[in-house]
C-alpha cells in the first residue's frame, strides 16, 4: 500500500485524532535569499552538509576551509533553518535536506537555505527527510540531473511538491521524542568513545610496563623480554583463495576474510579450506591491518598471511592487542613492508602467565565497548523503526 495515500501514520500520540494534511511543502517552508553581502562570516565559518553529522562547521568537520576566492555571495544560515544540498551522496543521490541545530554561518551556492514557517517545526521536517526513502521520493520527480550528474533545480522548485504533516502541536510532540532517542544515541556514542579512550590508555601504560599486573599470590611476574615478532609468531601462505564468494550471505556459516577491508564481511558455504587448529592473526601486506580471529574462516586474497603462535607459550589475544601499538609505515611505504620487515619488529614480551593476565583485562574492556556498540545498533534501528511509522 502507497503510504502517500494515507492520512495518519501508523504509529501516533493519542491525543491526537486529526487527519494529516497534504500540503506542497512551500506551505511549509520559504526560500531564504539572505547572502553574506556585508561579510559578517568569514571562510572560518562556512557550514558543510554531511548526512550523519547534519550541519557542522567545514573546517572543523573536513579539516580545512573548501571556500572561494570570496564568500560575499554565500548564503547566510541562522539557526533552525533548512539547507538543502544541491549536489548526490551514494545513498541519496538527488542531495538531502537537514536543519541547522548549531551555529549560524554561511553555505556555498550549492546549497538552498529556507525558513521555517511559524506552524512549522523545523526538527519535524529534518526527522521525515531522515528517512532515506521519504528524501530520495520527494526529490527524485523534482530534479533533473546534467551531463555532470549536477543538479538541475532552482530553489524554489525543490518545495513544488506535497508532504503529510500535522498541525504544528503534534509536530513539536514527535520530534520531541525522536530527539530523546537522538540523546539516547549521542549519550551511548560518547560512552563508547571514552571507553576506547580508555583502552588506548591502559594499552599504553602496559605496553610501556609503567602498569605491571601481579599473580595470583600478589608476587610480581618476572621482567619481560625483547623479542622480535618473528620470534613469537609463525606464518603461512594460504593454500586456497575465495575468487567469488556469496560474502554478503549471512545464511552460510563460514566468514570470509577480504583484504583491505573490514576482515568478516560475510559468510560462504564453501568449507573445505577451514583453518581452527589454534585462534590466528590475519595479516595483509597491502595495508598493514591485522584481525584476531578465532572461528572458522576462509581467505580471499593472496595478500593475506595467517599468523600463528610459534608455540603452546604464545597468547595470541596479547599479541593481537600489542600490534595495534606498532607504528607501520604509511602511504606508499606500506606495500614494501613484507613480512621479512614485519617480523624484525622488536616488542616487549612479559611470561606466559602475564600474558594471559594482560589479555583477560584488555578482553573485558572489549566485551564493554562491543556491548555499548550492540546498543548503539539497537537504538538505530528503533530509532529507523519509528521513523518508518510515524510519518505518512
Amino acid at each position: 500500500m502507497d503510504m502517500q495515500t494515507i492520512k495518519t501514520p501508523l504509529v501516533r500520540f493519542p491525543q491526537f485524532k486529526d487527519d494529516w494534511e497534504n500540503k506542497p511543502l512551500n506551505k511549509l517552508l520559504s526560500v531564504s535569499k539572505t547572502k553574506n553581502k556585508d561579510l559578517k562570516y568569514g571562510k572560518e565559518e562556512v557550514l558543510s552538509v554531511s548526512g550523519e553529522l547534519g550541519i557542522v562547521n567545514q573546517i572543523e568537520h573536513l579539516g580545512r576551509s573548501y571556500a572561494g576566492v570570496s564568500v560575499h555571495n554565500y548564503g547566510v544560515v541562522e539557526l533552525n533553518q533548512i539547507v538543502y544540498t544541491k549536489s548526490p551522496l551514494k545513498v541519496n543521490p538527488y542531495g538531502i535536506i537537514k536543519l541547522n541545530k548549531s551555529k549560524a554561518g554561511i553555505v556555498s551556492t550549492l546549497y538552498a537555505v529556507y525558513t521555517v514557517n511559524e506552524k512549522t517545526d523545523g526538527q519535524f521536517i529534518e526527522y521525515y527527510f531522515s528517512l532515506d526513502a521519504n528524501l530520495n521520493r520527494y526529490l527524485r520527480p523534482l530534479v533533473k540531473k546534467g551531463a555532470k550528474n549536477d543538479m538541475k533545480i532552482s530553489d524554489e522548485y525543490v518545495l513544488n511538491d506535497p508532504v503529510f504533516a500535522p498541525k504544528l502541536q503534534e509536530q513539536q510532540k514527535i520530534a520531541s521524542f525522536l530527539s530523546k532517542v537522538d540523546e539516547k544515541l549521542q549519550q551511548l556514542t560518547k560512552k563508547k568513545d571514552l571507553l576506547e579512550e580508555y583502552k588506548k590508555g591502559v594499552m599504553q601504560q602496559i605496553f610501556s610496563q609503567e602498569l605491571r599486573f601481579k599473580d595470583d599470590n600478589g608476587n610480581n611476574y618476572s621482567d619481560w623480554e625483547e623479542k622480535k615478532l618473528g620470534e613469537v609468531l609463525d606464518y603461512e601462505q594460504p593454500t586456497k583463495y575465495i575468487v567469488k564468494s556469496t560474502e554478503y550471505d549471512n545464511s552460510f556459516k563460514t566468514p570470509v576474510l577480504t583484504a583491505g577491508k573490514t576482515f568478516v564481511l560475510g559468510y560462504t558455504n564453501e568449507i573445505d579450506n577451514v583453518y581452527l587448529k589454534t585462534p590466528v592473526i590475519i595479516f595483509d601486506d597491502f595495508t598493514m591491518a591485522n584481525k584476531f580471529v578465532d572461528f572458522p574462516f576462509k581467505v580471499k586474497s593472496s595478500a593475506m598471511k595467517i599468523l600463528k603462535p610459534i608455540n603452546e607459550n604464545v597468547n595470541m589475544v596479547f599479541v593481537y592487542n600489542i600490534m595495534q601499538t606498532i607504528n607501520y609505515p604509511k602511504g606508499d611505504e606500506h606495500k614494501r613492508f613484507w613480512i621479512s620487515e614485519y617480523s624484525k619488529i622488536k616488542i616487549g614480551y612479559p611470561s606466559f602467565e602475564e600474558q594471559k593476565k594482560i589479555a583477560n583485562f584488555l578482553s573485558s574492556i572489549d566485551k564493554k565497548i562491543e556491548l555499548v556498540s550492540t546498543q548503539i545498533e539497537n537504538t538505530k534501528a528503533f530509532k529507523k523503526g519509528l521513523l518508518q511509522q510515524m510519518f505518512v
